[in-house]
């Protein structure tokens, strides 16, 4: 038993070297299950801590571009100070000596060591005596060192020296892989950044293609921009040679909007956009200061946060357009890159807003033109040559003259008459004078719509919005958009979309039924009724302060009683319209019966005239107008002591005399009558017509 004391050491150092190799193969698990360089070299520390000594633990880099050795990773079981992006020049660095000559560097006792003073005051300040650095090298390439300390002097053994030697070939290899990872990450996410920038390219051209408008191009490229390149405010500035002034035509920065409300000119003296101006070519500005740019522009730009930005130049065809700007609350946000990229942009921009300005230039032109066009017409137009509008009565002209006057105005205007009397003609009319006249007319008969569509129908609807809304609908009202929207029956429209079309009328927007975007719209709004609105109004059936808004300009229309004298221009007008359409040829109208026409006191007005021309056309079979005169025999109507209440009773009886002739129908009544039935229903209502009434004796 005597060689038992002798054994025991022998065992303890057989153990530890069992333990070192037991580490060793640890780590090389963890080289391949860890992926940063930080998680392995802290998993790394932590077995070590079971192998005892090793109480710091730190990876140096070499940087080619820098000329210096940086800390990449700094692993300790004690608290340090030293920044772990330390960097030192080369010759002041043990790492930088061990990278230099690829030899370790074993300080067993810091106290003794009087190199590379300002690093090995650091290390001994948080406690570390003992510091074995290795090279990091592999067959590719020498990265740089691996620094071992302890926190006694002559820490490590010879059999330690060997551990950490092994133990640092196998941390070459893991540091190799990531490093090595890193770079290829770095490579996709540059081409990553690429394919992201040559998208943005792809877009702004696709962007170009859709937009002619220069500030509604410009927000859509913007947003294109903010995908690849990071940016607070961006801007559009047009340059005017003629007086050498910027001016401000968009703006990307919400806190400035308000800029666009009023033209911002500026002169292009110490201002950025005047730098790029004088050299034509891309400013990048790091750090934007007064100092450097002493103008209003810069110093509002400063107000507003902006610290550095992007200039760049918008070259045409034929001349210098003017600069886009892309800028950053933050200083230094832009790299030379960048403003590569965002050059290129500029580039296409360039065109773009070329192609915008001579697209307004050419619709300038056009308004020109259409302006001349219209002065052409006026001075070959008859006096009053409204088209269909046949007549020559003084009570016609009045209402032609109040015509003219008010087209040339945007003002709403209310046509008020009796049911046929051309209502939408004078409509028409108003349009077709007037400066929307190359836009569309649209529109809308209020009476002719069931109630619950009435919605639809004038404003539109969403997908969605009710059942049957398959699909999304544009209303009436912007369809008249920059054009008229002419509302027949304008009284009829139910009193819960009264605020809607008010709304129209003041604020000039709205929204679909089911739809939460405010729409605008430029329309200019045209009514008719034959309605007595202000009864309505009193009987609270129509808004009061939407007949205000509607009430404008009112032009009365008068009834074809009220104009006998164009009674004879009608018929003429009416027998060679229909005629040239059936293929009949009509060369006479008898006197007995244009005398007889123009007695009648036509309760249905035109359009009755029209249908009763019709009919009388279809029973004609020679060439003189057949008209069964003896309906149309009785007083005249051009006295001025005809009551009302004659009228009324006339016209009610008429009615009725058509409603028994159809058995009840009103479709077929209205028909004989020449009139719509929905008009038919009005007059029956306002009358007191009941089906009661037909069969009294």
């Amino acid at each position: 038993m005597a060689f038992l004391p002798a054994s025991l050491p022998l065992e303890t150092e057989v153990a530890s070297v069992l333990k070192r190799y037991e580490t060793l193969l640890e780590v090389a698990g963890s080289t391949v299950s860890q992926v940063g360089l930080s998680d392995l070299f802290r998993d790394l520390l932590q077995r070590l801590k079971d192998v005892g000594k090793f109480d710091f633990l730190n990876l140096v880099l070499h940087d080619p571009n820098r000329k210096v050795m940086r800390m990449n990773v700094l692993q300790a079981l004690i608290p340090v100070t030293i920044p772990k992006s330390h960097e030192l020049p080369i010759g002041d660095s043990p790492a930088g000596w061990v990278w230099e000559n690829q030899k370790p560097l074993l300080l067993r006792n810091l106290a003794d060591e009087s190199r590379f003073s300002t690093y090995i005051r650091m290390i001994r300040e948080i406690g570390i005596r003992t510091y074995y650095v290795f090279p990091l090298t592999t067959a590719k390439q020498a990265y740089g060192a691996i620094s071992f300390g302890g926190r006694q002097a002559n820490a490590y053994n010879d059999l330690d020296l060997k551990f950490m030697e092994q133990l640092v070939t196998q941390i070459a290899v893991a540091v190799d892989d990531r490093l090595t990872h890193e770079t290829l990450r770095a490579y996709q996410d540059q081409l990553a950044g690429d394919h992201e920038r040559l998208r943005l390219v792809h877009d702004i051209t696709k962007t170009l293609v859709s937009h002619l408008d220069s500030k509604e191009l410009f927000f859509q490229i913007s947003k294109c921009i903010g995908r690849v390149v990071r940016h607070d405010y961006s801007s559009l500035c047009l340059h005017d040679p003629a007086s050498n002034k910027f001016q401000l035509r968009a703006v990307d920065f919400p806190p400035a909007r308000y800029l666009l409300r009023k033209a911002v000119v500026f002169a292009p003296e110490d201002s950025p956009e005047g730098r790029v101006l004088s050299t034509h070519n891309p400013l990048l500005i790091n750090r934007l200061s007064i100092e450097h740019f002493p103008s209003q522009t810069t110093q509002s730009l400063l107000d507003a946060g902006i610290k550095s930005g992007c200039w760049l130049p918008l070259a045409g065809r034929n001349r210098f357009l003017g600069t886009l700007s892309v800028c950053s609350l933050q200083e230094s946000a832009f790299t030379q890159s960048d403003l590569d990229l965002l050059s290129e942009v500029a580039d296409q921009v360039a065109i773009a807003v070329d192609n915008a300005l001579a697209f307004q230039e050419i619709a300038e032109l056009r308004d020109k033109l259409a302006q001349e066009k219209v002065y052409l017409e006026d001075e070959i137009r008859t006096e009053h040559n409204f088209e269909d509008i046949i007549g020559e009565s003084s009570a016609l002209k009045r209402v032609l003259q109040q015509v003219e006057v008010v087209a040339r105005t945007d003002s709403t205007v209310m046509i008020l008459g009796e049911t046929g009397t051309g209502k939408e003609l004078i409509a028409r009319a108003i349009h077709h004078l007037s400066n929307r006249r190359d836009r569309s007319l649209v529109k809308l008969n209020c009476a002719a719509i069931p109630t619950g569509l009435v919605e639809s129908e004038l404003f539109g609807h969403e997908k969605g919005a009710f059942t049957g809304a398959i699909a999304q609908k544009i209303g009436r009202v912007e369809l008249a958009n920059k054009g008229t929207l002419f509302l027949d029956e304008v009284g009829d429209i139910p009193p819960e979309l009264q605020p809607k079309l008010l709304r129209v009328l003041q604020e000039q927007e709205f929204e679909r039924l089911g739809g939460t975007r405010t729409i605008h719209v430029d329309a200019r709004l045209v009514v008719a009724t034959n309605r007595d609105l202000d009864k309505m109004v009193a009987q609270r059936e129509f808004r009061q302060d939407l007949y205000y808004r509607l009430n404008i300009f009112p032009i009365q229309v008068p009834p074809l009683r009220e104009r006998a004298t164009d009674i004879p221009l009608l018929v003429n007008f009416f027998v060679n319209k229909h005629a040239r359409r059936m293929g009949k040829r009509i060369e006479r109208v008898p006197a007995e019966t244009m005398s007889a026409l123009s007695r009648w006191h036509w309760p249905g007005n035109v359009r009755e005239l029209e249908n009763v021309i019709e009919r009388a056309l279809i029973l004609s079979q020679g060439t003189v107008l057949h008209v069964p005169v003896t309906q149309f025999k009785g007083s005249p109507v051009s006295t001025s002591s005809m009551k009302v209440q004659t009228l009324e009773a006339s016209e009610k009886e008429l009615i009725l005399r058509a409603l028994r002739e159809a058995n009840g129908v009103i479709a077929s009544a209205a028909g004989k009558l020449g009139m719509k039935r929905t008009t038919l229903n009005s007059k029956m209502h306002k009358l007191h017509i009941s089906r009661s009434d037909l069969f009294a004796a």
